[in-house]
């Protein structure tokens, strides 16, 4: 397995351009089962997880190209219903074959997804949605089994303990499109991740109104037609790098962004102090001399801040003195990149939900483990302020998410190098 071996050397500076968002193209690369006719999509990001997505529709029936770097065409065009565990266990987003199966076939025979580190991730609300459409759902060996021979549109509310739900929001309106009369949702997802699955669905055919707002109107059609569609820009990935630039007091311009999609994120940076200046589709992070304040933080559904970020801000306000409170309403064990943070010096203490950090750590490297996608990252940016290497072990949970990750970064001036573990000293090897 590779390893990451991450050396401080000061600011970060340049420009880098943010690439396709996996949370988006993962649910785009589902819908094109909702059309025999081909389907082209363009800004993908070249990750494990987009490469899992795509071995899955391989075995369901689409015929897969890849003409060149970040465009993918899909044909769906002879379909089976069943999406086996073998497949769907490598990956949780896999379950959003659920909506477009159903939906195109009128029946469905899905995997459960396995657990998550960062806790639990029902799809309960998913199978309440397609009951509420008239299915037939049953689970029977692990299997969700979905006769839809039936289906019809109808009201759905899917709100859940934890607010909307973003990947049972992209299930039921793939569902929904081509279901027969009218489905009203309400406490639908608001992530700009649905908002360009309901785009690209329009650009089919489809009948979407109120996209963007929690109450959406699906007139069903009969049948949808291929289009091309570009991938909407990483939110997750745009706020890693302005995190990297702000915990280095770095000069970097972070560009293809815009910055409508990132607002909770940017308002709290403004509010801890990070001087930045917005243009079009770019953000610029400026180097600043003066201390950063401290912030308390709750992570929400879109609009609030999004959870996907809340690591990284941990790390940031390691470097910030006084007291920040972060709280975690959306995963409640994710928190796991904080005992890996204290051994690299870092003064945290978890009360119920939240994480309360003393900052102005003086962070030294050590020999840490990436635990999820998000921990990884920020795990990365507190090795930037720390002194010494910090070795970085798992690193393949990171692979899921950042494209090129290393070398957008070293092209910063980032002293990051990809390894074998084999290069990792022995005496800092970590069960």
């Amino acid at each position: 397995m590779d390893v990451f071996k991450v050396s401080g050397n000061g600011p970060l500076r340049g420009e880098i351009e943010v690439g396709g968002a996996k949370n988006a193209a993962l649910p785009l690369l589902a819908a094109t089962l909702l059309s025999d006719e081909p389907v082209t999509l363009r800004n993908v990001p070249d990750l494990s997880d987009i490469r899992f997505m795509v071995e899955i529709l391989r075995h369901v029936g689409s015929e897969v190209a890849n003409p060149e770097p970040g465009v993918w065409r899909l044909k769906a065009k002879e379909l089976t219903h069943i999406a086996p565990y073998d497949l769907v266990r490598k990956m949780r987003a896999s379950v959003c074959l659920l909506g477009p199966l159903t939906a195109r076939l009128r029946k469905a025979e899905v995997s459960i997804p396995g657990g998550c580190v960062i806790g639990p991730r029902p799809i309960d609300l998913h199978l309440k949605g397609l009951a509420k459409l008239n299915c037939k759902v049953e689970i029977n060996n692990g299997y969700v089994h979905v006769d839809a021979s039936a289906m019809r549109g109808g009201p759905i509310f899917l709100g859940g303990r934890s607010g909307s739900t973003v990947t049972g929001t992209a299930n039921i309106i793939m569902a929904a499109v081509l279901a027969p009369g009218t489905t009203r949702i309400e406490c639908a997802a608001c992530e700009p991740e649905i908002v360009d699955l309901c785009n690209m669905l329009v650009k089919m055919g489809a009948t979407i109104k109120g996209i963007g707002s929690p109450e959406l109107t699906i007139e069903g059609v009969e049948a949808l037609h291929g289009c091309e569609h570009q991938v909407v820009a990483d939110r997750i990935e745009a706020g890693t790098f302005i995190a990297a630039a702000a915990i280095t007091r770095g000069d970097v311009t972070v560009k293809g962004i815009p910055p409508n999609l990132l607002g909770a994120f940017l308002d709290k940076l403004e509010e801890a102090g990070v001087p930045l200046e917005i243009t079009g589709d770019t953000i610029h992070v400026r180097p600043y001399s003066e201390p950063l304040k401290p912030v308390d933080c709750i992570t929400l559904p879109h609009p609030g801040f999004p959870t996907d970020l809340q690591a990284q801000l941990c790390a940031l306000m390691t470097q910030v003195e006084g007291i920040s409170i972060i709280t975690e309403r959306i995963y409640p064990n994710r928190f796991m990149h904080v005992p890996e943070l204290q051994r690299m010096g870092a003064d945290i203490a978890i009360e119920g939900p939240s994480a309360i950090i003393k900052g102005a750590s003086k962070l030294s490297g050590a020999p840490v483990m990436a635990s999820d996608l998000r921990a990884s990252a920020a795990l990365i940016l507190a090795a930037f302020a720390a002194t010494g290497d910090t070795w970085i072990q798992r690193i393949y949970h990171l692979d899921r998410g950042y494209e090129r990750f290393e070398t957008k970064l070293a092209g910063l001036g980032a002293k990051i190098e990809r390894l074998k573990d084999t290069d990792l000293p022995q005496e800092l090897l970590l069960d």
